[in-house]
């Protein structure tokens, strides 16, 4: 028997209810893991309160953990038992004490970083990949709009942008989490509370907007965004904490001649080819200082509930991760 967070209908936190299932023997391509943290992630809350529904029901949450190689199946080539690996995966299953993996989605860990600290970072790494040299790269000299610059993904996107060389803004909303993104690495910080963004960024950039924003606010900060582009300007609308952009027409982006995109991880990886150009580039800006590692907030396995509680409060250090 393992143990699981089984929900059997979209609603509140309260819908994630621990559960036990037997496990059956990996099949000829899986590995079977033992799961050491277990990363919580917006996307996590998206499918909670049925905003996603992409998750069969009743089913099992979760797309990103880390954990050791339990036992391989017949035509696994690769991995062994006691290999260390994280992985990221649209299919869920992740909220699991114990899980059957496709091999093809697993990736060997470097050492040095425990393990909440990677379930805590490689979806959002990836992410910031994604973002910065796959949806659109990022030259040095440029500057760039960072919403929710002191989340866990603004963390690392600030940091990661600054490293090759752009002129980060951030937004924010307090004056701590002002201080967060300035340690990783925003030159300029807004507070979106107290400051008009658009106006703002045309004032830092003496009226020429930015050359991209990245967005995974949505609803509220889609019209700034949209403001705050110059010419040719990209925005990436990634997320949508506060709710869907709503629709709009194409007419709204001739003024300035610019772009928009809505990308998602899962696609960025889907093939193993894909996956492994990923992990590569991620983990070589890791070792070249581009980012550091999120040390999230850790919570015993049965609290997933609280994990979501927390993260929709925005009560997150950049991270949490549930712990089997």
């Amino acid at each position: 028997m393992t143990r699981i967070i089984l929900m059997e209908r979209p609603g509140g936190p309260e819908v994630l209810q621990p559960a036990e299932i037997t496990l059956p023997p990996p099949g000829p391509r899986e590995l079977r893991l033992r799961q050491t943290a277990v990363g919580v992630n917006y996307h996590d809350v998206y499918v909670r309160s049925g905003l996603y529904q992409t998750l069969p029901l009743p089913g099992v949450p979760g797309i990103e953990a880390v954990g050791v190689v339990e036992a391989v199946g017949s035509e696994v080539t690769g991995f062994a038992p006691g290999d260390r690996v994280g992985y990221v995966s649209g299919s869920y299953g992740g909220y699991a004490e114990a899980r059957n993996l496709d091999a093809a989605l697993a990736v060997r860990l470097p050492a040095g970083i425990g393990d909440a600290q990677w379930a805590a970072t490689l979806m959002k790494a990836f992410t910031v990949c994604m973002l910065l040299h796959r949806v659109r790269r990022t030259r040095a000299g440029e500057t760039v709009l960072v919403h929710a610059a002191a989340g866990g993904v603004g963390q690392l996107l600030c940091s990661w942008a600054r490293h090759v060389g752009a002129r980060v803004i951030g937004t924010v909303g307090s004056a701590a989490k002002a201080e967060i993104a300035r340690a990783h690495g925003a030159h300029e910080i807004i507070l979106y509370r107290e400051e008009d963004v658009a106006a703002r960024v045309a004032a830092l950039t003496g009226g020429e907007g930015v050359a991209a924003a990245y967005d995974a606010v949505g609803a509220d900060t889609f019209d700034g965004s949209i403001a705050a582009l110059g010419f040719e300007g990209h925005l990436v609308n990634y997320g949508q904490a506060s709710g869907p952009v709503a629709p709009f027409t194409p007419a709204l982006l001739a003024g300035r001649s610019l772009t928009i995109t809505r990308p998602i991880v899962f696609h960025y990886i889907r093939t193993p080819e894909k996956l492994r150009a990923m992990a590569d580039e991620t983990f070589a800006a890791l070792a070249a200082g581009a980012f550091t590692p999120i040390d999230p907030l850790e919570l015993p396995f049965a609290e997933a509930a609280q994990a979501h509680r927390l993260l929709e409060a925005r009560q997150s250090p950049g991270g949490i991760v549930l712990v089997p």
